[in-house]
């Protein structure tokens, strides 16, 4: 695998994505070694080469979040750096939205206008909370314009998750039950990708196509949170030309 996973899905010429693996960089293990993320302990110089890297493929500089599992959604041709959100949208070409992930979804968007594009950062918590809600919100354009990719992120028989997390969405939406499979400690597996498509779905996005990798099972190609504790992050992107 290469450095980057370009989406397959139907967007409109105009519109740009691109997720990027953990292969290509120069940062040294455990972040090896195309580590994007400023905040895991990898040398500052390493991520400032890595981050040099990303930017040859992009028309401008990420508009980098500090994401904190949450639901805000900003404009990224107005935020301030390294501004507290989970999501970002544009509808000015150039502008780069970005998230960071090791495990947790990445959900790109965009309408088939290409008038705007989105992006958000959905582990359970904040796909609980209402990420994609708030970013589809924050788009202001009808569901049926509308079409989402979902990234890489810890696969259906990789994320093991407690009761508690399963009843915060089942008590939300009866039909996210379908999404857990019990095991034999106790314990459940829990499929996001699912959650997110049901989310959409009731929002009325109907085109959703997904990147189906598992960050936890492909050491070789992904970084993992869960897998490794000190680890690296991949970025997702999105951008109109």
């Amino acid at each position: 695998m290469s450095s980057f996973i370009f989406p397959d899905w139907p967007a409109p010429p105009g519109v740009r994505a691109l997720a990027t693996t953990r292969r290509g960089g120069v940062s040294r293990a455990p972040w090896d070694s195309f580590n994007l993320g400023d905040h895991v302990g990898d040398e500052p110089q390493a991520v400032a080469a890595n981050r040099a890297l990303l930017r040859r493929e992009l028309p401008a500089e990420p508009v980098w979040l500090r994401q904190v599992h949450g639901t805000r959604c900003v404009d990224a041709a107005t935020a301030l750096p390294r501004i507290e959100a989970d999501a970002s949208f544009t509808r000015q070409r150039g502008v780069v939205c970005a998230v960071l992930t090791a495990d947790c979804l990445p959900v790109l968007l965009c309408d088939d206008q290409a008038t705007v594009v989105a992006i958000a950062h959905a582990g359970w918590r904040g796909l609980a909370a209402g990420v994609i809600e708030a970013t589809v919100g924050a788009m202001a354009a009808p569901a049926e314009r509308l079409m989402a990719w979902l990234g890489p992120a810890i696969g259906p028989q990789a994320f093991e998750v407690g009761g508690e997390v399963r009843e915060i969405f089942v008590a939300d939406d009866p039909q996210a039950a379908g999404a857990f499979v019990a095991t034999d400690k106790g314990k459940w597996l829990c499929d996001i990708r699912r959650l997110a498509r049901q989310r959409l779905d009731a929002l009325g996005i109907r085109r959703i196509a997904s990147a189906n990798s598992c960050t936890l099972g492909d050491a070789d190609n992904f970084f993992s949170y869960r897998r490794d504790g000190v680890t690296g992050r991949m970025a997702s992107l999105i951008w109109l030309e």
